[in-house]
């Protein structure tokens, strides 16, 4: 899509919103929950991470020699960072949360330079497993949705399967048999009949749309002026390294789907816009951002890769982040219905990384190796989350997160493997010509 008109821009905006809605709203509404926050106060943490999640994506796209990864990327809150603040929070009071969220990004700010450089221990084989575990570790997540969702007492009723594999279908089949813009929406368009049908089966509840204001005011520091307590900060700081892991992988995905080829210093400025975002966060009593693997699939599956898209997502979140009535709009679709969507999205993650492992010489055992105990112990974190529940929880924080281990175990035997046979890093790049931004990609 060379031109896209508003028309179509819009829509696919919207799309790429309504793809990371849930993963958005499930961080402060679990947070907000966990301290004993009012609905009231709920409504206006949400509507503050929507909005602050508007302003991290802008910051990404916007691509300049400081900060700006410069690729189709949306930002939200990081759920690794939901049980480290709920702890924090207990111990030290919100104040203690966004005191720790704020050094954090500091540090992510100061340490994005030298965190660049380990671009260059992710050739194929590393690169091509990460974002393999990104997909399929999300796809339990998308398959509880499916369900009906994770805590829900009718979990698995036939009504919600029904629902769900109709809007797989439904999505499968505009693209058998259409083309185009229609094609590139086909997951809005699935999200939009699910819920009509759903709405049909009085599965839609107007009750939060009705309650909600139609504008509210968004102030720094709401809820707390930051407090500083070392525990707190090194435990977030963990969380934002973390974070880092689990965003150069999206960047790497990205950078495939983009055809554009990742240098330090894009890397750099991509950290560099999560380190402003997080510190942005704490001063409006938000949350530390990441990058949202589940939009990667978004793009995969639209087949646009315009920053236009991009950029009308990110004011978009920004404008429902001061309209909770609009807002609660988006609150309305079904976790069937979302289930039946992200099977899709993160499916394509997934099939990106298999892609991507094609480029790997298998006749090396090693390679081999490293792709079989990568994947296995992202899955088997995935699987068995209380794999590792005995051990301190400032290490959980690397190792309960399914995408973060198998990242790790990757790079590890890579550095292991390569260190010995000396092949060079280049040998295993992808031949992946870098391509100027022209008006078709941003």
């Amino acid at each position: 899509m060379k031109n896209i008109g508003s028309g179509k821009l819009i829509s696919l905006g919207i799309q790429h919103v309504l793809a990371m809605y849930a993963g958005a709203v499930i961080v402060p509404l679990t947070v907000g929950a966990a301290l004993g926050l009012s609905s009231k106060e709920l409504t206006y943490l949400v509507s503050l991470d929507l909005a602050a999640s508007g302003l991290a994506t802008l910051l990404q796209i916007w691509k300049n020699r400081f900060f700006g990864v410069g690729l189709p990327v949306v930002l939200g809150c990081t759920f690794t960072a939901v049980t480290p603040m709920i702890t924090i929070g207990q111990k030290y009071g919100m104040s203690g949360i966004y005191g720790s969220i704020l050094v954090a990004g500091l540090i992510v700010l100061l340490i994005s330079k030298f965190f660049s450089k380990i671009a260059r221990l992710f050739p194929p084989v590393v690169t091509g497993s990460i974002v393999t575990i990104i997909g399929t570790t999300l796809i339990p997540v998308a398959i509880n949705d499916m369900a009906g969702g994770q805590g829900n007492p009718h979990f698995g009723d036939p009504k919600y399967l029904a629902i769900a594999f109709g809007v797989l279908i439904f999505i499968i089949l505009l693209n058998r048999f259409f083309t185009g813009f229609i094609r590139s929406i086909s997951v809005l368009i699935g999200l939009i009949v699910g819920t009509l049908v759903s709405g049909c089966l009085g599965m839609v509840d107007l009750s939060s749309v009705k309650e909600a204001s139609w504008v509210h005011v968004i102030t720094p520091l709401h809820f707390a002026a930051p407090s500083f307590h070392l525990s707190a900060i090194i435990t977030m700081t963990i969380v934002a390294i973390v974070s880092l892991i689990e965003s150069t992988g999206v960047y790497i995905a990205l950078s495939e789907l983009c055809e554009h080829k990742l240098s330090d210093k894009d890397l750099e400025r991509g950290y560099r816009s999560e380190g402003l975002a997080i510190v942005i966060g704490s001063l409006f009593n938000a949350f530390p951002y990441t990058t949202f693997s589940q939009n990667v699939g978004l793009v995969q599956m639209s087949r646009v890769r315009s920053r236009k898209v991009i950029l009308v997502a990110g004011v978009t979140l920004v404008v429902i982040g001061f309209l909770p009535k609009i807002g609660a709009l988006t609150t309305l679709i079904p976790t069937p219905v979302l289930g039946g969507a992200m099977i899709a999205m993160f499916g394509m993650v997934a099939a990106s990384g298999i892609k991507m492992l094609g480029r790997v010489d298998f006749n090396h055992y090693e390679n081999l190796l490293t792709i079989a105990c990568a994947i296995g112990v992202g899955l088997g974190v995935t699987v068995v989350p209380d794999l590792f529940a005995q051990l301190p929880s400032s290490v959980q924080l690397l190792t309960s997160n399914g995408i973060v281990a198998g990242s790790i175990t990757a790079i590890v035997l890579n550095v292991i493997f390569n260190a010995k046979t000396k092949r060079t890093i280049t040998a295993q790049q992808p031949k992946v010509q870098a391509v100027e931004h022209s008006s078709s990609h941003i």
